[in-house]
């Protein structure tokens, strides 16, 4: 009697055995496989840089421009007079134009950005663009770019501004009514329109042949870099190998 209820036993735990294996397998989910295609650390993807579309606004006509218009390299700078940053920029801006002279065409749009910080910069660049109706923009841009910190928290800018056109040699009776002009007005405007156009919210913005640089990229050795691979691609030549440029040549523009 004992033999079948040592079997019977043994059937038993056989069988208990055997269904808790086949209840583990069945509810235990295989580990998925790893994507070797996807990874959560890949990093993002460069920005493109910002161009000017062919169909952006033409800007104040015609523009505040140095050096030759037939130049193969252009350079088109965006800057609020008031911008700290565009001050710091000014002198590495000035050492480009007389590095290269009449080998580049140098453009400047006025751009003050419409912000509290920035409040006399709408004014200062009708101020610079009543001075370019006699002839004087480049002087008096740079008197306000240079003396920026005298001027921008002063409420006695507008003074300062005069004596500066004093200086520069301007008929002063005829800038002070220029300054608060449509003539000066309207070229400002059409300097803001083509920025805007283009997708501008920052000064200064720097384009070469029509490409931003970075802000972080407008040092001189980088811009020279930039600029004589531009002119090599339009010359077939070693731009290295021209001769040294002719200081720029100033051209402001007289509205008549």
């Amino acid at each position: 009697m004992k033999t079948p209820i040592l079997i019977i036993g043994a059937v038993v735990v056989i069988a208990a055995i055997g269904a808790a294996i086949y209840y583990n397998s069945a509810t235990t989910k295989p580990t998925p496989k790893s994507n070797s295609n996807t990874t959560s650390s890949a990093p993002s993807p460069k920005p493109p840089q910002m161009t000017i579309p062919p169909d952006a606004p033409a800007g104040a006509q015609p523009p505040e421009q140095m050096g030759s218009p037939n130049a193969t390299v252009t350079l088109e700078e965006f800057a609020d007079l008031q911008c700290p940053s565009c001050a710091a920029a000014h002198p590495k801006i000035n050492e480009i134009k007389s590095i290269y002279g009449s080998r580049i065409h140098f453009i400047f749009r006025n751009f003050p950005l419409q912000i509290p910080a920035h409040d006399k910069g709408y004014e200062a660049a009708m101020a610079a663009s009543a001075a370019g109706m006699q002839g004087k923009f480049w002087d008096m841009q740079n008197m306000l770019f240079t003396n920026q910190k005298v001027w921008e928290h002063d409420p006695t800018y507008k003074d300062i501004w005069k004596g500066y056109a004093q200086k520069i040699g301007l008929d002063v009776a005829k800038w002070e009514t220029d300054r608060i002009g449509m003539q000066a007005r309207n070229r400002v405007e059409a300097d803001m329109a083509r920025g805007k156009a283009i997708g501008i919210n920052s000064t200064p913005t720097l384009f070469i042949n029509g490409t931003a640089v970075s802000f972080a990229d407008m040092q001189v050795d980088t811009l020279k870099t930039i600029i004589d691979a531009e002119l090599q691609k339009g010359t077939g030549q070693n731009a290295s190998a021209n001769p040294p440029a002719n200081p720029a040549a100033k051209s402001d523009n007289t509205s008549k």
